[in-house]
C-alpha cells in the first residue's frame, strides 16, 4: 500500500511528459492514456510487492498511520496558499501549471502579432519565465506541474492548489512504508507523526511546491527497491518479481530528477550501488540501473529539452554537478572490473573498522554542529540575495551582512524542526547503522544508508538555497529531515529492544521490567515534544494569500476577450504577467519605461490588430502619468492577506503583509 503513491505517480509521469513533448497535453489524452496506465500499474503492482517479515502483524499500526495520513490532508487543504502572484517558487509552479493545463504545450509563444510586433518598447520575460528569441520558458522542471494538472483540470485553480497537500499527505504514508520496512511496523506510525507535525513537511504541502512529489519518488524508491531486494537472485538466474521490482524502483527514483534536476545529486550513490550488487551477482543490479537511466533519461530531455534557460541560470552548480556524476560512473565501471573476480572486500574482518566508521559519522555531525563559530560561510554570488539577506537581517536585528549564506547553520535548522532531541537520536543511530554494515549485517540498509547519508553531508555541507526560513526549510524536507526521523526512530527502536534484552536476562520488580516502556514513551516524547512546540508556534496557523482566487477571477472576467495587455509598471510585470497571460489567456507584454508617447504608440498599435488594447498597473496614479484615460480605471485585483514572513536565526513566527493590486483600463482608440 505505501508504494502504490510512487508507483501511480511514476506511471502518470511516463505517460504525460511525452503528451507534453508532443504539444498534446490534454485532459482527453490525460484520461485516455494516463488513467489506465495509473489504474494498471496500481492494479499489478501489489502481487508484486512482497509482505513484511514479521511473525506477528499488528492491525493497529496501520491503521494509525491511515489515521495520520487522512488527517494530515484534512488539515493541509482546510489551510492551503492561494499563492498565484509571483513572488517566490510556489507561484511560478502554479503558472507553468495553468500554462501547460490549458494549452498543452511549451514553449509559451509571446504572441507579438496580437500586441504591437517587434516594438522595442515592449517585453516578454517575468519572473520564473525566460524570453528567448519569440518564446518564452517556463522555469523550473516539469514533473510537478505535470501532477497539478490533474487538479486543475478537476478544479481550476482551486483544485491545483489543493493537489499539493494530498501529495504531502501520500508522503507521509510513503515515509510510514520506509519505516515499517526498515525499523518494523510497530515504529511507522511514530516516524509518520513526527513527519507529519514537522512545520516544512505541513509548509511545503500547502503550497504548489515541488517537495512533497519528490519525497514521494525518492522516499518511495526506496521502499520499492527494499522489496525488489528482499529475496536472493542470482545475475543468472532467470527473470522474477524481484528482477520487475527492481526496474520499477529505479525508474520511480530517476524519475525524481524529471520533478528537481538537483535529484541528480541525490542519485549518485544509486550507481555505486548498482557497482556493489554487480560484484556480488545480484540479479536485481542490472534491472535497477535500466529503470535508473529511463527515468533519469526522461529528466535529463526535460531539463535539457524544456528547462534550459533555468539550467544556463543554474550553471555554476549544474556543471560541477554533471561532472562529479560522470566521475561516479566512471568510478564504479573501473571498481566493479577490479573487484569483479575477487568479490567484495571483507571489511568485517578488520576488526577496528567498524567502530571506526560509526565514530567517524559521529565526528562528521559534531563537524557541522561547531561549524557557525570555526567556519561561518559567506558568498551567495547574487547582488540582489545579497540585498534580500541585509534587509531580513535588518528587520531581525542582526548585524547586516548581506553576503552571509548561513549554511553553516544547516545542522541547527533541522534542529529548529524536529528538535535536538531527534537530531542526537539520529546521530547516534546513524553511527550504529552504518557500523553494523562495516560489519556486513542488515544488509537491507544498504541502500537508503548509502543515499540518505550522501545527501545528508551533501545538502548540510551547502544547501544552496536563500538562507531565511521558512524557505530554506524546503532543501531539508525532501531527504533531510525523514532521514533524520528514520534514524532517530531506528534509534529509539534498538534502544528499546536493548533494554527488553537485558530486562529479560535479568531480576527486578515492576519498575524495571516497565523500564522498555518509559525509555520507548520518553524517547518518543523528546521527538514530538519539540517538533510539535515549533510548529504550534509558527506559521501554521493561518493561510498565505487569501482571496487571490477570486481576485484573479474577477481580474481575468474584466478582460474584453480580445484583450492584448501591457502592463506599465516594470516592478508589477515580474510578479503579474504569467499570471495574466497564463490564466485569464491574454497575450501580455510589459513596458519598462512607459512614456506617454510609446504607450500612445503600441495603444495604437493593438488597435490596428483589431484587439482591444488594456493597460495594467499597481496604482491609479501610475495609469494617470501614461494615459489620459485613467478616470476609467477599474482595480479588479485586490488583495490584502497574510504571508509568511522571513528569518534567519530562528524558526519562523507570526505573519507579514501581502498587498496586490491590478489596476487596468481600456484607452481611447487614436483619432
Amino acid at each position: 500500500m505505501t508504494a502504490l503513491p510512487a508507483i501511480a505517480l511514476s506511471a502518470w509521469l511516463l505517460v504525460a511528459f511525452p503528451l507534453l513533448v508532443a504539444g498534446w497535453f490534454t485532459p482527453l489524452l490525460g484520461l485516455l492514456l494516463g488513467a489506465p496506465a495509473v489504474l494498471v500499474a496500481c492494479a499489478l503492482s501489489p502481487r508484486l510487492i512482497p509482505d513484511l517479515d514479521e511473525d506477528h502483524p499488528s492491525w493497529w499500526p496501520v491503521v494509525a498511520v491511515l489515521l495520520i495520513t487522512v488527517a494530515f490532508a484534512v488539515v493541509q487543504i482546510a489551510y492551503h496558499a492561494e499563492a498565484l502572484v509571483i513572488r517566490r517558487d510556489p507561484a511560478s509552479y502554479a503558472m507553468y501549471t495553468s500554462w501547460i493545463a490549458e494549452n498543452g504545450f511549451l514553449p509559451i509563444p509571446q504572441q507579438r502579432e496580437l500586441i504591437a510586433g517587434d516594438d522595442p518598447a515592449l517585453g516578454y520575460q517575468s519572473l520564473a519565465h525566460y524570453e528567448r528569441d519569440d518564446v518564452i520558458w517556463p522555469q523550473f522542471m516539469a514533473g510537478a506541474p505535470l501532477v497539478l494538472s490533474i487538479g486543475y483540470w478537476l478544479g481550476g485553480l482551486d483544485g491545483m492548489l489543493v493537489t499539493t497537500p494530498i501529495l504531502g499527505a501520500l508522503g507521509v504514508l510513503t515515509f510510514a512504508g520506509l519505516t515499517a520496512r526498515l525499523v518494523g511496523a510497530r515504529w511507522a506510525p511514530l516516524a509518520a507523526l513526527v513527519l507529519a507535525i514537522c512545520l516544512p513537511q505541513q509548509w511545503v504541502s500547502r503550497f504548489t511546491y515541488s517537495e512533497p512529489l519528490a519525497q514521494i519518488l525518492l522516499l518511495g524508491g526506496l521502499v520499492i527497491a527494499f522489496d525488489a531486494l528482499s529475496r536472493r537472485r542470482s545475475l543468472t538466474g532467470g527473470w522474477s518479481t524481484g528482477h520487475t521490482l527492481a526496474a520499477i524502483a529505479g525508474v520511480v527514483l530517476g524519475l525524481g530528477v524529471l520533478v528537481r534536476i538537483d535529484a541528480i545529486r541525490d542519485l549518485l550513490p544509486v550507481i555505486g550501488f548498482v557497482g556493489v550488487f554487480l560484484v556480488a551477482r545480484r540479479g536485481q543490479a542490472l534491472p535497477l540501473l535500466g529503470g535508473l537511466v529511463v527515468g533519469v533519461g526522461y529528466g535529463l530531455v526535460a531539463g535539457y529539452g524544456y528547462s534550459l534557460p533555468y539550467l544556463e541560470y543554474l550553471a555554476d552548480s549544474m556543471n560541477p554537478l554533471l561532472l562529479i556524476g560522470f566521475a561516479v560512473i566512471f568510478l564504479t565501471v573501473v571498481l566493479t572490473a577490479a573487484l569483479w573476480r575477487y568479490g567484495l572486500p571483507h571489511t568485517e574482518r578488520v576488526r577496528w573498522l567498524p567502530n571506526a566508521v560509526g565514530l567517524l559519522a559521529i565526528l562528521v555531525m559534531a563537524g557541522f554542529a561547531i561549524r557557525p563559530w570555526l567556519w561561518p560561510d559567506y558568498g551567495h554570488g547574487s547582488d540582489f540575495t545579497d540585498q534580500w539577506v541585509a534587509a531580513v537581517q535588518q528587520t531581525e536585528g542582526l548585524p547586516i551582512e548581506g553576503s552571509r549564506t548561513y549554511y553553516d547553520m544547516s545542522l541547527y535548522w533541522v534542529g529548529w524542526y524536529v528538535g535536538l532531541g531527534t537530531v542526537l537520536f539520529a546521530v547516534l543511530g546513524v553511527a550504529l547503522v552504518l557500523r553494523r554494515l562495516a560489519q556486513r549485517r542488515d544488509p537491507q540498509w544498504l541502500l537508503p544508508a548509502m543515499l540518505l547519508v550522501w545527501t545528508v553531508a551533501t545538502i548540510l555541507l551547502r544547501p544552496a538555497i536563500t538562507p531565511d526560513h521558512p524557505w530554506a526549510s524546503r532543501r531539508l524536507i525532501v531527504l533531510v529531515i525523514p532521514a533524520f526521523i528514520l534514524f532517530a526512530v531506528w534509534f529509539l527502536a534498538w534502544l528499546t529492544r536493548y533494554c527488553e534484552r537485558s530486562v529479560r536476562h535479568g531480576r527486578g520488580g515492576p519498575l524495571v521490567r516497565s523500564l522498555p516502556t518509559v525509555v520507548a514513551a520518553g524517547a518518543a516524547v523528546a521527538l514530538l515534544g519539540p517538533t510539535l512546540v515549533t510548529s504550534a508556534a509558527g506559521i501554521m496557523g493561518y493561510r498565505q494569500d487569501v482571496g487571490t482566487v477570486a481576485a484573479t477571477e474577477r481580474l481575468c472576467a474584466s478582460l474584453p476577450e480580445d484583450a492584448s495587455v501591457i502592463v506599465v509598471d516594470s516592478g508589477m510585470a515580474g510578479a503579474y504577467m504569467p499570471l495574466i497571460r497564463n490564466v485569464c489567456g491574454a497575450p501580455t507584454a510589459s513596458m519598462d519605461q512607459p512614456d506617454e508617447e510609446s504607450v500612445d504608440r503600441v495603444v495604437a498599435a493593438v488597435y490596428e490588430r483589431d484587439r482591444t488594447p488594456v493597460l495594467a498597473a499597481p496604482e491609479w496614479h501610475v495609469l494617470e502619468e501614461t494615459t489620459d484615460d485613467a478616470e476609467e480605471a477599474e482595480r479588479e485585483f485586490h488583495v490584502i492577506a497574510d504571508m509568511d514572513p522571513s528569518t534567519l536565526m530562528k524558526p519562523p513566527t507570526g505573519s507579514w503583509d501581502f498587498h496586490g493590486s491590478v489596476w487596468t483600463v481600456v484607452p481611447s482608440p487614436p483619432e
